[in-house]
């Protein structure tokens, strides 16, 4: 074992590994690249991370500069969970701490799931209403802030934290909170990184106005630190939105607070098959305009593929060859809003199918829902890299984007199957790449570059469902306009001075580092 991983394991009660098989284990996590870092940490207490973070700190103070990336359940697609440097794990940091049904509140550890959380919370009858990977961890939730499945109803993530607790870079920890403006000359006064903080962000605030007015009016993305919009109201400052999309290059997130809600356990669901998409549109408008849980589109291919592998589908693809399927999932007042959606039926074209949920068809509905996961993990002449992925459109240019797509589909040969979520604006595309072809890399960039210009010429953002971690850095650094990176990197560098924190993400990340390590094997992860 060598020395830094040694003294670390002296420093803390969690263990601290420099093996090759266990580095090995956290070199990849669900994106193109694999970064193997030199060592992992497993905190199990906020002290033990601000143990680590102080030795980061003072060597870097000294000139000796260890990368330091924050790991949850290594669920990123855009390489923000990997570093060739120090990897803290918040695996152990799984614990809720304190609840308080009367107020719905909850006080969790940022290691704790989706799922591990809503599973305690559902015996209040209480819930935190995201439609994401039900094994991401709660800050990993707050560090990447996608734009899920229920978005469009419930908000996202953001709409539920109510503070957050972070370990600055120096090993400091800060307890986010709403400071009036009193407090905040009164905090920016002490001698300390987080008055500091205070201080400068205020500062950069008010000297960004109109700027910063400009990112909240016209950004649809989340390259840099764009929520810092929301960080100063009148002369008050909270620091929690910064945190969101900062992908841990600010701070650890180490324990958080949620505002639960109660459990709407009255669930129907729409499956509708239309040829043309002109229709299948309006058929998503008037679904939309009954605020549905979770409105989803998915070309039909999709689910053809999965037929192919043994799904019984044929009710929902029946003999189109071409189309779009439409997923509804209502959870509220159901009955009136199926009520329209049955009156409608009889003014549908001929050729489309519509399936309202009941005790006859809930399992042909539920085999429908388990289709996209086999498309994503169908292999078969190659593997489903995430590239474009997780984008931003409106509803306005859908239809012009899908037939952009046909263009691009002949042009770079690949099959663009579109799916995503309507009512949150958010969509996929995940064609096929030969990852072990020497052109990989060539061929993945190409597509990203092009993929984020059609996007981006439709009025969308390729970092509207998620930030850009490596890989789309790829585009948006080129991308971003100087007055922006002045700003991002103004905000960097008041929280992480030395630049340790997660330093090859968002605006410090080197596309020839990353396109040099895109992987040359398939991942063995599995996508759910």
């Amino acid at each position: 074992m060598g020395k830094v991983a040694k003294y670390l394991n002296q420093l803390t009660i969690g263990n601290v590994f420099d093996s090759p098989d266990v580095l090995e284990a956290y070199a990849q996590d669900l994106s193109a690249i694999k970064v193997k870092p030199k060592i992992v940490a497993l905190p199990e207490s906020t002290e033990d991370i601000r143990k680590i973070m102080r030795f980061c700190y003072q060597l870097a103070g000294k000139g000796v500069h260890i990368p330091v990336t924050v790991r949850g359940s290594g669920l990123d697609e855009m390489g923000a969970d990997l570093t060739n440097g120090l990897v803290i794990s918040t695996e152990k940091l799984d614990r809720l701490l304190e609840s308080d049904k009367r107020e719905r509140l909850v006080r969790v550890q940022a290691g704790i799931t989706l799922k591990e959380l809503n599973t305690a919370l559902s015996i209040h009858a209480l819930t935190i209403p995201i439609g994401g990977h039900e094994n991401e961890t709660i800050g990993g939730l707050i560090s990447n802030c996608p734009s899920d499945n229920y978005s469009g109803k419930y908000g996202g993530i953001m709409n539920y934290v109510e503070r957050i607790e972070v370990v600055l870079p120096n090993g400091d920890v800060l307890q986010t909170n709403r400071l009036s403006g009193h407090n905040v000359s009164k905090k920016a006064k002490e001698k300390t990184l987080e008055g500091n903080v205070y201080k400068k962000i205020s500062e950069i605030i008010n000297a960004n106005g109109d700027l910063i007015k400009e990112i909240y009016k016209n950004n649809n993305g989340s390259a840099g630190y764009p929520m810092v919009s929301q960080a100063k109201k009148g002369s008050s400052v909270d620091l929690t939105p910064i945190f969101f999309g900062a992908q841990g290059t600010l701070g650890v997130i180490t324990e958080v607070i949620l505002r639960a809600v109660p459990i709407k356990s009255q669930v129907k669901r729409v499956v509708a098959t239309f040829e043309d998409f002109d229709v299948a549109q309006k058929f998503l408008d008037l679904l939309n305009d009954m605020k549905p849980k979770e409105l989803n589109v998915y070309d039909i291919k999709i689910t053809k593929i999965a037929e192919e592998s043994g799904k019984r589908l044929s009710e929902i693809t029946r003999k189109i060859d071409s189309g779009y399927v439409v997923f509804a999932k209502f959870d509220s007042h159901n009955g009136s809003r199926l009520r329209k959606i049955q009156s409608i039926r009889k003014v549908l074209p001929k050729n489309t199918q519509l399936i309202i949920e009941s005790p006859k068809t809930e399992a042909k509905i539920n085999e429908f829902e388990n289709s996209l996961v086999i498309f994503l993990n169908s292999t078969r002449s190659g593997e489903r890299v995430p590239l474009v992925t997780d984008f931003y459109l409106p509803s306005s240019s859908l239809a012009r984007f899908i037939e952009d797509l046909k263009m691009l589909e002949d042009a770079l040969k690949l099959d663009l199957s579109l799916y995503g979520s309507y009512s949150a604006s958010n969509y996929h595309l995940r064609p096929k790449f030969k990852v072990d072809d020497p052109d990989f890399s060539k061929k993945a960039v190409s597509f990203l570059r092009t993929g984020a210009y059609i996007i981006e010429h439709e009025g969308g953002s390729i970092t509207g469902g998620s930030p850009e971690g490596r890989v789309k850095a790829i585009v948006t650094n080129e991308e971003m306009s100087e007055s922006e990176k002045s700003l991002y990197t103004a905000i960097k560098q008041i929280f992480d001075r030395y630049g340790i924190m997660n330093p090859a993400v968002k605006l410090g990340a080197d596309s020839r580092f990353t396109i040099t390590h895109f992987r040359t094997s398939s991942s063995s992860k599995v996508v759910v």
